[in-house]
Parts: structure tokens; C-alpha cells; sequence
């Protein structure tokens, strides 16, 4: 049976190359008979955490009203995350940023987010793959910490110009990450 899969992209460019390795797994992922809500954190309205701890009490995962209560119920709905981005500044973009500290509503709230799978596909422009860990370590400690199981990374180093994933195993990688949800 198919899992419920939600996918949370990073990048503002839509023919960037995180992007097509996202198309690449989310193709996978429905041809093997998963469910995927998409939702691109770069062109939706999405503030960080305010730290006001008001969590649910207007009823709603946030009581800061703008995109993220849509991704909030979407992730309490989910069998598995998938975090995709490009490094930023070697971190994450802001915008999954946001995504991640707001999670701390549903914790508040009491709701349980734990057992989920949750992946990641990051691609970064220099060849270092240590340039990654910016990303990397991160995710991981927030699977740990909401106790998900990191089920797979999708690491490319190397890419920049749209396109240039083409040039890797990268959108191979990202297919097969489908297999392990």
C-alpha cells in the first residue's frame, strides 16, 4: 500500500537542478503507488517562528495565519517528509528554515510527529561534498529529534547552471530514493 509522502522544496528556481531531482523522485515515488503533496516553501508566504507559544490556540497549528498551516497539517497527515534544496550560504534556505522552526508548533500543540520517515535531496555548486554538511547534519538532527527515521540523502556536489544535475547520478539517485520510502 502506498504511503503518504510530503515534499518540501527550497529553491526559488523552478528549472534549477534541486528541482529536477525532485521532479525525478516524486515521479518515482507515484509510479510506485505513494501519494506526494508538493509544496515549493520559496514561492509560498512563510515567516519564521516567533517564539510566542501561542501555538493552536486559534485552533490552528500557528497563530501567525499564512502558509505554513496548510504544510502543518499536510505533515501530521504524512507517512514520510522530503526535504529538497540547494545550499544556501552553506546552510539551509530560508524558507525550509522556517518550515523546520515552525515544526515546534505541532510539538507544543502535542501532537505526535514521531515514526515518520522523513529524506533529503541537496545539491550544492562547489565539488566539495563537505560543503553538504551544512545541510546534512542539520536534517539529521531534526529527524533525531522528532524521532522520524532518515531514511535516505540525496547528496550532489558540483551543480550550479540549470541543468548541470544532468550531468550526474544525481537525478538516478533521487529515483531511486522512492525505493526506500
Amino acid at each position: 500500500m502506498g504511503k503518504n509522502i510530503v515534499v518540501i522544496t527550497g529553491s526559488p528556481r523552478k528549472n534549477g537542478n534541486s528541482f529536477a531531482m525532485t521532479d525525478s523522485f516524486i515521479k518515482a515515488a507515484k509510479e510506485k503507488g505513494h501519494t506526494v503533496t508538493r509544496f515549493d516553501a520559496a514561492m509560498m508566504k512563510l515567516d519564521g517562528c516567533h517564539a510566542c507559544e501561542t501555538c493552536f490556540k486559534t485552533g490552528k497549528p500557528c497563530s501567525f495565519d499564512d502558509d505554513f498551516n496548510t504544510i502543518a497539517e499536510a505533515i501530521l497527515d504524512a507517512d514520510a517528509l522530503v526535504f529538497t534544496m540547494p545550499v544556501y550560504w552553506y546552510s539551509i534556505p530560508s524558507k525550509i528554515k522556517s518550515v523546520i522552526d515552525r515544526i515546534y508548533s505541532l510539538v507544543i500543540g502535542g501532537k505526535d510527529i514521531t515514526g515518520k520517515e522523513c529524506a533529503i535531496i541537496v545539491c550544492c555548486e562547489e565539488d566539495d561534498i563537505t560543503v553538504l554538511d551544512g545541510v546534512r547534519i542539520p536534517m539529521e538532527r531534526t529527524a533525531a529529534l522528532n524521532k522520524w527515521n532518515m531514511v535516505g540523502e540525496v547528496l550532489v556536489p558540483g551543480v550550479l547552471k540549470p541543468g548541470d544535475v544532468e550531468k550526474t547520478d544525481g537525478l538516478k539517485q533521487a529515483a531511486e530514493l522512492a525505493d526506500k520510502i
